[in-house]
């Protein structure tokens, strides 16, 4: 059984205690979260389909830890102009983990 379902405008293709880093959610660690956007649910051979959603479809989970990505270095530079700038950002994740699917 797997589910598409959209967590915070993106889409993540989640099935039951898997761990997902989708980004930064509001709430505490160890709160409950409850997703109703679920686009596409399949479940023993089955396919549902949304319009935009599956009706009565749910996706709850728990929150484990709010973390940060990677370091992405973003470096400008204009040759022969002696312009160089350079900037580092680290994107902010919230790790979750999917409990159980409702359809």
């Amino acid at each position: 059984m797997y589910a598409i379902v959209n967590i915070a405008g993106k889409q993540f293709k989640v099935t039951k205690d898997q761990y997902v880093y989708a980004p930064k959610l509001q709430g505490d660690i160890d709160a409950s979260v409850e997703f109703d956007e679920v686009l596409l649910a399949e479940n023993d051979g089955t396919v549902s389909v949304g319009a935009p959603t599956v009706d009565g479809a749910k996706v709850s989970g728990k929150i484990l830890d709010h973390v940060k990505g990677d370091k992405v270095i973003v470096f400008k530079k204009k040759r022969r102009k002696g312009y160089k700038k350079k900037n580092g950002h680290r994107q902010e994740f919230t790790k979750l983990l999917i409990e159980d699917i409702k359809l």
